[in-house]
């Protein structure tokens, strides 16, 4: 008679471990259902599960493989599974995965409590955790933490373990994504970039404007604008017409000194080695958008130009202007042009105008985003800088 048997050896890793519990289960001819190994500081947990086919030999092989387990001063602990039980697991392993990412300055146990709470309470089972961040040092500032959960099943509420995450992301200053567990996640070939507030820390038609006297005033209006509260479009020209006049010398010195957001270089660094293509799609001003594509290695860069005539900024705008519409319109063509589907897109905003290309994109991330923006996002990252992106994508720190 059959008899499947979960089998779990745990101890101080050590090396042949595996391969001297393997030969054993070898040397007796059983077929391997599962396996599934982890090493965390330097403890080893092996487990099996092997169906024997001649129950008569199932007691011996429990004597070989504790024999084995013992010269490497591991232990060797067995549990018999019924054939039922084994049918309702591979069951289960077809049902849908999600990936929840858990991204903070310094990850805590009330984050973690708090974030498989929420799981379970949708019906979600959690599978795996693991950490993609390097470990912090101890007394070392906090950098960046990540954790991430495989979870088995289809939640009870979306919306509502939405609106949970968002919630508690809030009250405890950290950022929870939640994703399908998709093949595409990991095969992403297309990134697209805001660039004011976004990819540097500034709006630079707010420093132009201070430059030419009328900061303040349009401020004012950006602000409302990248609230929502206002048409981009009509905003825009507005906000230029106010800078007329102004000499454009002072776009050197605005240009030299534009701070790149935290994160940006990592983040383009590794999108490059991936085999990415990287794009600008910004509302701001071509002349900055082109420092930065040199800066960071951008393939493609469309923004809005500054026109100027005898020196002087002439107030009007240029036709196409970059506004929300457009930026979705221009990620459909780049995707197209690069022979992709937009589920294998990426695009990153802050802003109103950002909404229509996030919500196209395959991860639509709000980046240190308005609260109307967050809301609406697939995600939301307000915690890490820009390199907090890779997280999302299952990239693991130092993975070369």
């Amino acid at each position: 008679m059959r008899e499947i048997v979960l089998i779990n050896i745990t101890g101080e890793d050590r090396a042949g471990l595996t391969a001297a519990v393997v030969g054993v289960l070898a040397q007796a001819g059983v077929s391997i259902l599962d396996i599934d190994q982890a090493v965390i500081h330097g403890v080893s947990a092996l487990s099996i599960v092997v169906a024997i086919d001649d129950s008569a030999r199932a007691q011996s092989l429990r004597a070989d493989v504790s024999s084995a387990a013992e010269q490497l001063d591991q232990q060797a602990q067995f549990k018999p599974l019924s054939e039922a039980d084994y049918r309702r697991w591979v069951e289960a392993q077809k049902t849908e995965r999600h990936i929840v990412t858990l991204l903070s300055r310094q990850v805590t146990g009330e984050q973690l409590q708090r974030v498989s709470a929420l799981t379970a309470e949708q019906g979600l089972s959690i599978e795996r955790i693991e950490r993609l961040s390097l470990p912090i040092s101890l007394g070392a500032p906090p950098g960046n933490g990540c954790l991430e959960f495989t979870v088995r099943g289809e939640p009870s509420d979306s919306a509502a373990l939405r609106a949970e995450f968002l919630r508690v992301a809030g009250e405890l200053n950290i950022d929870i994504a939640f994703q399908a567990d998709s093949l595409l996640r990991r095969h992403r070939r297309l990134a697209v970039f805001d660039m004011d507030s976004t990819l540097i820390e500034a709006e630079v038609i707010d420093e132009l404007a201070k430059a030419a006297g009328v900061g303040e005033k349009v401020s004012e209006i950006t602000e409302r604008a990248m609230r929502g509260e206002l048409d981009f479009r009509a905003s825009f020209k507005e906000r230029l017409a106010l800078l007329k006049g102004l000499d454009v010398s002072v776009l050197d010195e605005i240009g030299a000194s534009l701070r790149l957001t935290e994160g940006a270089e990592k983040l383009f660094a590794e999108l490059k080695r991936l085999g990415y293509k990287t794009a600008i799609l910004s509302g701001g001003f071509t002349y900055f958008a082109k420092q930065l594509q040199a800066k960071l290695g951008i393939d493609y860069v469309f923004a809005n130009e500054l026109a100027v005539v005898d020196g002087k900024v002439t107030g009007v705008a240029v036709e196409p202007i970059v506004d929300a519409q457009r930026k979705a319109d221009l990620l459909r063509e780049l995707a197209q042009k690069e022979g992709l589907q937009l589920e294998q897109t990426i695009a990153v905003g802050d802003g109103a105008n950002d909404l229509p290309m996030l919500a196209i994109a395959g991860l639509g991330v709000a980046f240190r985003a308005k609260p109307l923006v967050k809301q609406s996002a697939k995600q939301a990252i307000s915690t890490l800088g820009l390199d907090g992106v890779l997280y999302l994508l299952g990239v693991r720190d130092g993975q070369r």
